[in-house]
């Protein structure tokens, strides 16, 4: 037995050494310490909200293809701005045509889902990298949800603010 704990020491001995402070390392690397791979490649998914839109994203690396509910981005989002809102995360990071955006959007109006893609996207590609995007998209406002919604109505009043035409007599 003591022959066997022996030949562990010298393993022991073999694979930590110990650096002045008495603190043991080892100088092999582990199999989880292997090549990362790149990053930028990788899917991510995550979801976008703007007022009453709520939008489902993921996106995969792809050839730059948006798939909206089925349909492509410049179907389900005519108006040209909207097309420039949905894509500003990929312009801030320069990786326009890098990836396939594939989202459903349920809820609010054209704007408000045009801004819940947006944040969604944002925070997929923020999830694909962290550590290079996060950066350039917080500096750009990209990761910060729009908490402005529609003001409730009041008691006593036609809207959330206007009162009723006051009459003298």
């Amino acid at each position: 037995m003591t022959e066997m704990s022996n030949d562990m020491n010298d393993a022991a001995e073999e694979t930590f050494e110990v650096d002045e402070e008495g603190v043991a390392y080892t100088s092999e690397s582990s199999a989880a310490d292997g090549p990362a791979k790149p990053a930028t490649i990788a899917p991510a998914a995550a979801t976008g909200r703007r007022k009453e839109a709520v939008a489902r994203v993921r996106i995969v690396p792809g050839s730059g293809s948006w798939r909206i509910n089925g349909r492509a981005l410049d179907s389900y989002f005519p108006n040209k701005l909207h097309q420039q809102v949905v894509n500003e995360p990929f312009a801030a990071l320069g990786l326009e045509g890098r990836f396939d955006v594939i989202a459903r959007i349920h809820g609010g109006g054209i704007t408000g889902q045009a801004g819940a893609l947006r944040l969604g996207v944002a925070r997929a590609l923020n999830d694909v990298d962290a550590e290079a995007n996060r950066p350039t998209l917080k500096k750009a406002g990209l990761l910060t949800r729009d908490a402005r919604v529609i003001e409730r109505k009041k008691a006593g009043l036609k809207k959330a603010r206007k009162a009723p035409q006051y009459s003298k007599r």
